[in-house]
């Protein structure tokens, strides 16, 4: 039995959780998501908690018992929390504004970098235009979507210029010693 698998999950007040054959639908206050399961895997719903179980012992079975529950628990907190992610901009001129539905960058490039955020997740920038902070109720479309906005100007080793985490640390490199 898997040790994260086999723990119910308990459904926070003023959240709705149902499951149709093999697609999980959870709604909440912040909003409502949905995903599918692998039919080796089952979700029931009784009594407040959520209990996943698998139908046989095999390798593939175990592992996506413990990924289901896991996917479950990060929809019903969500749906009642949400989740956000930091983003931080260096460099000289870097900024970023957000205009309805989508990022406008300025990454030091000889055009403006337009990003489209997808349905669900929403942006704001900091007053100096140098912090992102993405927010949403799904926090693998959260994880992706920042990596994304991350990859338009990764940050470089040597003066750190670029779009990185908040929590993240970059390693920096040494320059050229110069002619001797």
């Amino acid at each position: 039995m898997s040790r994260v698998g086999k723990l119910p999950v308990k459904i926070p007040e003023k959240v709705k959780v149902s499951v149709d054959g093999n697609v999980v639908k959870v709604e909440g206050p912040k909003g409502k998501m949905h995903f599918p399961t692998n039919p080796l895997v089952s979700v029931q719903v009784d009594k407040g908690e959520v209990k996943v179980a698998r139908q046989d012992e095999s390798h593939v079975a175990k592992g996506l018992h413990g990924l289901t529950r896991t996917l479950v628990k990060n929809a019903l907190e969500g749906v009642v929390k949400g989740y956000e992610k930091g983003l931080e901009i260096n460099g000289v001129g870097f900024k970023a504004e957000v205009k309805g539905k989508d990022i406008h960058f300025t990454l030091g490039f000889s055009h403006p970098v337009v990003f489209k955020l997808p349905d669900g997740v929403t942006a704001e920038v900091d007053a100096k235009q140098t912090k992102l902070t993405i927010r949403s109720v799904d926090k693998h479309l959260l994880g992706l979507t920042a990596a994304k906005v991350r990859a338009l100007r990764p940050p470089e080793p040597y003066k750190g210029k670029g779009i990185k985490y908040a929590d993240e640390t970059i390693r920096r490199k040494e320059g050229k010693t110069g002619a001797a």
